[in-house]
């Protein structure tokens, strides 16, 4: 493993993600203790779990739900296709 100290990781931080994406072990020390530069997953259930501490089983059951709403909807015909224009979209012209 590579050690550095913030100052010296802070000169070389992006030569130092590169290679860290590559899988090298690059850890900056701080106070006695490594911290480990590695590439993570996020997804958005990460987020919801530890932003309001929602259960795995609570998002499976909202995503359930969502999708659920979403296909009565379309069934209904009232889904509309965005084009990608905000603008056209704020002014209600934005679908088909």
């Amino acid at each position: 493993m590579t050690t550095l100290t913030p100052t010296s990781a802070r000169l070389n931080l992006s030569s130092l993600l590169r290679r860290a994406l590559k899988g090298d072990d690059i850890g900056i020390v701080l106070d006695g203790k490594i911290i480990a530069l590695r590439p993570v997953e996020v997804e958005a259930t990460d987020y919801a779990m530890r932003e309001y501490g929602a259960t795995e089983s609570e998002l499976a059951d909202f995503a359930k739900n969502v999708h659920g709403k979403i296909e009565k909807e379309g069934k209904a015909g009232n889904l509309r296709e965005f084009t990608g224009d905000i603008e056209a979209l704020v002014a209600g012209k934005s679908h088909r």
